[in-house]
């Protein structure tokens, strides 16, 4: 999968063409906070939302989860991925670095 870094992120989320945000952990930790401008794509149901979500196949998408050590977006970008996406990246670091970096999150 191809990755994608926090400064690397913000930069994409500034730019002319931001990339689609999706955060592919349950609700419940959705609802306690998430990057700004996400939508809530959990990775079970990735190929169920995945039109919804993103209708266009060449939008830039970034998944996300909680962390390096969560693979949900690995596994929602794979599917996307595997449905036509052509420009997927996760941010392998995830919900934890963004707040560890002092950024904020919508709730």
């Amino acid at each position: 999968m191809n990755p994608i870094t926090r400064d690397e992120l913000r930069l994409a989320l500034e730019s002319a063409r931001p990339p689609v945000l999706l955060e592919a952990l349950p609700e419940q930790y959705f609802r306690k906070g998430h990057l700004p401008g996400a939508r809530h794509f959990p990775h079970d149901r990735a190929s169920e939302l995945a039109a919804l979500a993103v209708p266009d196949k060449d939008t830039p998408v970034v998944v996300y989860c909680a962390s390096g050590t969560c693979h949900n977006s690995h596994q929602a970008a794979a599917t996307l991925s595997e449905l036509g996406y052509r420009d997927v990246r996760v941010y392998v670091a995830g919900k934890a670095d963004w707040e560890a970096a002092g950024l904020p999150l919508e709730r």
